[in-house]
């Protein structure tokens, strides 16, 4: 899969099916667009495109996840910044100039309510204005829905707001998290008992509800159970660094430096002070149990 941060260096001879939108998250109703692109690509011997607008804030997902989700599905991604001058390019010279000229459109498929060009002039109805003229097939994909409401990124933030994980993964069709690679900490977890890994959250993307959390992590290529604390560790330090800190069950080895995977799989309590060192180990104890329980269950 070509991966393309730089537009004006992408250019394809082929023609090509084409969705379009910010893609944060790549949640159940982005997966359905993706799938109409794939099935006209491999009807058509055309190429796959994924065009996805950077909008430069706290995403679900960032880049390089996009592009690890997405790698063996599609044959190129375009995370395309929003400059200045995508922003303030016009809607039909947005069609002409990147969809028809660029990428050799024939097929694009967007959701009911897209958007695009200076002010956001263009929509649907002007794509299908503009379908016979250019020769590509547009096709308009409903909404996702669950619970009666729209699957959307302002559904799964408000989910993730309140630590509802669970709720994340029904919108998303996956589990919400992060990856990185395990760095030292202050190593207190060993003192107490239950050694943790350590991963720094990264700025880019927008973190759950800080609080425990029975979580997997990948690592070695294998998936591994645990429990987990997202935040800022207010009862030993006051640097206010968001980190995931997660003690992995039946696991003894040496995984610093390692790049892991992490998953939240449901949350159990919000992240807290303790008066004491005592205190906390009592109650990562029972942090402990909790996510035995849970997986236990889910066996």
């Amino acid at each position: 899969m070509q991966y393309v941060t730089d537009l004006s260096k992408y250019q394809t001879e082929n023609r090509t099916a084409v969705t379009l939108g910010k893609f944060d998250g790549l949640h159940r109703g982005h997966q359905e667009l993706i799938s109409r692109i794939q099935r006209f690509a491999d009807q058509e011997k055309a190429e796959s495109v994924v065009f996805a607008f950077d909008m430069g804030k706290e995403a679900l997902m960032t880049g390089e996840e996009k592009k690890a989700y997405l790698e063996g599905c599609v044959d190129t991604l375009i995370i395309c910044p929003f400059t200045e001058a995508i922003r303030e390019m016009e809607a039909e010279e947005f069609i002409e100039k990147i969809l028809i000229e660029q990428l050799h459109a024939a097929y694009i498929a967007v959701g009911t309510d897209f958007h695009f060009g200076h002010q956001k002039r263009g929509d649907i109805c002007m794509l299908k204005q503009y379908a016979k003229r250019y020769g590509y097939e547009l096709e308009i994909v409903e909404k996702a829905v669950y619970r009666k409401r729209e699957i959307s990124s302002t559904y799964i933030r408000e989910a993730l707001k309140v630590g509802n994980v669970e709720l994340a993964e029904k919108l998303l069709g996956y589990r919400y998290r992060t990856e990185g690679v395990v760095e030292h900490g202050q190593k207190l977890g060993r003192t107490l008992g239950f050694p943790t890994l350590n991963v720094a959250w990264k700025p880019e993307k927008a973190a759950p509800r800080f609080g425990v959390y029975a979580c997997r992590v990948k690592m070695d290529g294998t998936w591994y159970c645990g429990i987990g604390n997202l935040g800022i560790k207010p009862t030993v330090t006051d640097a206010k660094r968001i980190l995931t800190e997660v003690y992995v069950f039946d696991y003894k080895g040496d995984a610093y430096g390692k790049y892991v995977e992490i998953e939240f799989c449901a949350f159990e309590r919000p992240e807290s002070r303790f008066a004491s060192l005592e205190e906390l180990k009592t109650q990562v104890d029972r942090d402990i149990l909790f996510g035995m329980e849970y997986f236990r269950a889910q066996q």
